[in-house]
């Protein structure tokens, strides 16, 4: 079987490598991978969020199954993608990766069908997020709501670590 898998970190270098060991797997491409990746998998120069060519490549190839690591490739599409043309691909679909992509979706979600969770404020708006953490306890918890690369959350024990992360998250975009 010919496998393709999607991303080029240590998550996807595990499954590389664990793919690597089962003997129904003939050949392992991996898009993009990496240095170390290579030794185990033909890498191959597609970014994770160009789903697109990944399915053409994937089509192309005769590759019987996808497996997607990162969060980016699955906020982008591509299980809807592959699975629009036939193709086999191991991940949640983009609306259900969205529940890991937007924290604030999440947390609605939660709101909504009562499962226990702490509660939230969401903020577009610097001045009126930093009003609302100065009126309140610290430790403040600050999320931000997109991608983050598992970077996204910040615990705050002074109010000016607080601002700061609030203009890293609203202001100078430094998580997204």
């Amino acid at each position: 079987m010919k496998v393709l898998v999607i991303g080029g970190g240590g998550r996807e270098h595990a499954i590389v490598d664990a793919l690597s060991r089962s003997a129904q797997v003939e050949k392992i491409f991996c898009a993009p991978g990496n240095a170390g990746i290579a030794r185990q998998a033909e890498c191959v120069a597609i970014r994770e969020t160009e789903t697109e060519r990944l399915r053409d490549f994937a089509a192309a190839e005769g590759v019987e199954l996808t497996v997607v690591g990162p969060e980016a490739a699955l906020a982008a599409g591509v299980v809807d993608v592959f699975r629009a043309a036939g193709l086999r691909i191991f991940g949640p679909t983009k609306a259900a990766a969205r529940i890991e992509s937007s924290k604030e979706f999440a947390k609605e979600l939660m709101l909504r069908y009562g499962i226990p969770t702490a509660g939230f404020r969401a903020f577009s708006d610097y001045a009126e997020a930093a009003e609302y953490v100065r009126s309140r306890p610290l430790p403040a918890v600050l999320k931000y709501d997109g991608l983050a690369a598992g970077k996204g959350v910040v615990i705050a024990a002074t109010h000016e670590e607080a601002d700061a992360a609030l203009r890293d998250m609203l202001l100078d975009d430094k998580f997204g």
